[in-house]
C-alpha cells in the first residue's frame, strides 16, 4: 500500500532548511569490496595431495585395561558369629589410639601387607570411637578421625589388593571403635 505523503507549508520548509544546514552530514562507509565470484567447477585444478590424507591413521596401541577390583564384602553371617564366639580366631590385631592420621596410615598399610604375607584370614583394626572433647563437629555425634578415615582408606586401590572387606566389630572385640577386616589371599 502506497502511503499519500503530505506536502510541508511554508513555515515547515522553512524551519527544515534550517535543519538541514545545521546537521553535518556522516561519513559514509566505505563499501566493502564484493567477493569474487566462484570458479566454475571446469576451471578449478585439482587439489595438492594432503600427506596426511594419503598416509593411514595409527593408533598407538593401549595398554590393557586392568581389571577393576569387585567391591568390599563384609563378613558373611556364620563367620561373623564364629569370630564372636571364639570357635574362628582373630589372626593378628592393631591398635591405632593415639596415633596421627599419616602414622596411622602407614602403620595399617604395613600390618595388612605383613598379615597377608602370613596368610592370616581376619584381622582386628582397633581405631577407637574418638573422645568428644567437647565440640560438635561437622559430623555430629561421630568424632573420632581414625574411625571415619580407615573404612575410606580401605577403599583405596592401595588397600584394595589386601583387602576383602570390613564390618563393624562386636562389643566384645570393641564394638563401633573396631573393624574385621578379611584379608584377601596374595596372588602367586
Amino acid at each position: 500500500m502506497a502511503r499519500d505523503r503530505r506536502r510541508l507549508g511554508p513555515e515547515e520548509e522553512a524551519l527544515w532548511a534550517l535543519v538541514q544546514r545545521s546537521v553535518n552530514p556522516l561519513k559514509r562507509a566505505r563499501a566493502e569490496p564484493k567477493p569474487p565470484p566462484p570458479p566454475s567447477p571446469e576451471a578449478v585444478p585439482p587439489a595438492p595431495a594432503d600427506i596426511a590424507a594419503i598416509t593411514p591413521k595409527v593408533e598407538a596401541p593401549r595398554a590393557p585395561a586392568r581389571p577393576a577390583m569387585p567391591t568390599l564384602q563384609p563378613l558373611d553371617r556364620r563367620e561373623k558369629k564364629q569370630v564372636v564366639r571364639g570357635t574362628r580366631a582373630i589372626d593378628a590385631r592393631l591398635d591405632l589410639h593415639g596415633l596421627r592420621q599419616d602414622e596411622a596410615r602407614a602403620r595399617l598399610l604395613g600390618f595388612l601387607s605383613t598379615a597377608q604375607a602370613r596368610e592370616a584370614k581376619i584381622v582386628l583394626i582397633i581405631t577407637g570411637k574418638g573422645t568428644g572433647g567437647g565440640f560438635e563437629t561437622l559430623y555430629g555425634d561421630e568424632r573420632g578421625v581414625l574411625k571415619r578415615m580407615v573404612p575410606l582408606w580401605l577403599s583405596l586401590p592401595e588397600f584394595r589388593d589386601k583387602v576383602l572387606g570390613y564390618e563393624d566389630a562386636h562389643l566384645t572385640h570393641g564394638g563401633a571403635g573396631a573393624l574385621y577386616i578379611r584379608i584377601r589371599r596374595r596372588r602367586s
